[in-house]
Parts: C-alpha cells; sequence; structure tokens
C-alpha cells in the first residue's frame, strides 16, 4: 500500500535514516527533504542522498539550499569551536549547547509544510528526540505540538479541515532504542553520520558530543559502529 504522501526531514543522520525507514515501512510515498544550510560540512548531504536513492518508497528527495550561516550563531554555522570530549561534564547540563542552530527546526519545518501543502501530503516526520543530551528546545513535544497548531491556522490545507500532522516517531526513544529498531527494519548505519566535525575524509570525529551518544549507544547493545572514525 502506497496510497499516503509523507514528506520526511533528512539529514543524512542515524535518527533521520531511521525515520525514513519507518515512514516507508508504513506505506507512505515520501518525499525526502534535506537542507543545505551553510553547515561546516557536505558530507551529511551525501549521506541523505544514498539514503533518498536506496529508499523504494522515496518518490522524490528534494535539497534546498539557505544560507544560516548569514545567522550564524552556532558552532555548526559559524567560526565557533564544536566542544571536544565535553560530554561527559555537560551531560545532564539544563545549557543550551553551542551546537544548537537558532530556529533551525522551526525554518525546516516551514519548508516541509509548504512542501506538504503543494504534494497533498497531510504528514510531515522529523528525527526529534529529547531523551539523550541536547537541550535543543525546538526538540521538545510543546514545541512540535505547538507548530502543528500553527500549521492548521497558517495553511490553505488547514483553513480547509486538512491539518497537517507533525510526526516525531524517536521523540521519546533512546539512542540505543532508535539503532535496535532501525536494525529491524534493515539499515545499513555506515551510511549515515552523526558528527559535527568530521574530517575532510568523512570520517567522524569521535570526540563531539553526538559522536559520543552515537559510540555509548552503540556500545550498550554491544555492537561496533559500522562507520570510520578518525
Amino acid at each position: 500500500m502506497t496510497n499516503k504522501k509523507a514528506v520526511v526531514l533528512l539529514s543524512g543522520g542515524l535518527d533521520s535514516a531511521t525515520v525514513l525507514a519507518i515512514v516507508s515501512s508504513a506505506g507512505f510515498d515520501i518525499c525526502a527533504l534535506s537542507f543545505d544550510y551553510g553547515q561546516r560540512h557536505s558530507i551529511e548531504l551525501e549521506k541523505a542522498r544514498m539514503l533518498a536513492k536506496k529508499n523504494k518508497s522515496v518518490i522524490e528527495h528534494r535539497i534546498i539550499k539557505l544560507d544560516l550561516r548569514a545567522i550564524g550563531g552556532s558552532a555548526l554555522t559559524a567560526d565557533i569551536d564544536v566542544p571536544k570530549d565535553k560530554y561527559a561534564e555537560v551531560r545532564g547540563s539544563t545549557d543550551i549547547p553551542v551546537t544548537y542552530v537558532p530556529a533551525r527546526n522551526t525554518i525546516f519545518l516551514s519548508f516541509a509544510l509548504g512542501v506538504a501543502e503543494v504534494i497533498g501530503a497531510l504528514d510531515i516526520f522529523i528525527g526529534a528526540n529529547v531523551v539523550d543530551y541536547s537541550n535543543y528546545p525546538d526538540c521538545r513535544p510543546e514545541y512540535l505540538e505547538a507548530f502543528e497548531r500553527m500549521a492548521r491556522l497558517a495553511t490553505a490545507a488547514g483553513i480547509k479541515g486538512h491539518n497537517i500532522k507533525i510526526h516525531a516517531p524517536l521523540l521519546a526513544l533512546s539512542k540505543d532504542s532508535i539503532i535496535k529498531k532501525g536494525l529491524e527494519l534493515g539499515i545499513d548505519y555506515s551510511e549515515t553520520i552523526s558528527c559535527y566535525s568530521p574530517a575532510t575524509s568523512g570520517a567522524s570525529c569521535g570526540k563531539c558530543d553526538a559522536c559520543a551518544i552515537r559510540k555509548a549507544a552503540f556500545e550498550k547493545l554491544n555492537l561496533e559502529d559500522p562507520i570510520a572514525y578518525d
């Protein structure tokens, strides 16, 4: 059954790859949506292209170019050092990390909302997660609920009673649970990247918060992470 359309935000990371597989297994025709937003490295877009190309439910993959470097304010879009070997220190902190990109999910979801209206999709999927450390304000359930309410007011579809839903199927899952779910769906995690600061070769640094969370999850499952580390 492939009679429903969905927009899936696809970054090329572990979480979005898992969401893509979940949505595919649910029988949706998928428009995958990625962003070239001025991030420090392009390897994640290469991974996104690979994931979209290999998934037979993806009927279209759009890569939208933005310039969030013009806004700055993040270690991912400005000349701010990505913290290394700090995860143990900051875990449990309530501070928002410097890897937070201001308003990124709001910007991405707004584009996804526009695409959904154009292609007639009533479902948008995002790999937001609140269990593992991040403290990103735009990954909280109340934020996603508020965006969905806004979508009802701000779109022609909503005004006509065709409410577009925002789904975050990984929201309450730990990273090891996400990996376990993805493996059950046949994901090859060697085709993903989580690193905030990969080498030019594409190898992950192994020292940033994202790498630390990923490595710990694979270790908890007694599995070897299939990606290369610098």
